[in-house]
């Protein structure tokens, strides 16, 4: 059975305007980042959308539960920006919807070729195969099963809690 892949934006998938410096949404970067990463798995993607996790909210959340609920894949990786991405594990986790779901993203864009990105898609597709049912985040090699993890502001990076 193939591997779910949710896109709902974040760092992950951000271009930048070099004219007026902002960052923006256009496509995922999904397929090319896979086909960079020279990936055999079988996967489906599908892109739910494409916003900032700072603005994330319950609703799109809610959403997020019923697509993993209601698909037919057992394994399910989300695209998540890292800001709100240990709340949004936790919430899935209560959710309890018997797959395995590996939220990861990013730090820097893809699309600036310095990004940690690549790395961190490549440990979700390994993770999300060997791990058992339930909820976690992976980011930066490591993963953190939800409700025990944040988001470090200071150093940049996810550490477990509890």
């Amino acid at each position: 059975m193939p591997i779910l892949i949710l896109v709902t934006g974040g760092t992950f998938d951000k271009e930048y305007n070099e004219l007026t410096g902002e960052l923006f949404f256009k496509e995922t970067h999904l397929p090319e980042m896979l086909r960079l990463g020279r990936n055999l798995a079988e996967t489906r993607i599908e892109r739910l959308e494409m916003i900032d996790s700072l603005f994330m909210t319950d609703e799109y959340r809610n959403r997020l539960v019923v697509q993993c609920r209601e698909a037919p894949e057992e394994n399910i990786i989300i695209t998540h920006g890292t800001d709100t991405m240990a709340e949004t594990a936790a919430f899935l986790g209560k959710a309890a919807t018997g797959k395995t779901i590996v939220l990861t993203g990013a730090m820097i864009p893809y699309k600036f070729g310095s990004s940690d990105g690549l790395f961190n898609l490549g440990s979700a597709m390994a993770f999300v195969q060997t791990l058992p049912r339930g909820v976690y985040v992976a980011m930066n090699g490591s993963y953190f099963p939800a409700g025990r993890v944040r988001k470090n502001k200071a150093t940049g990076l996810f550490e477990k809690i509890g």
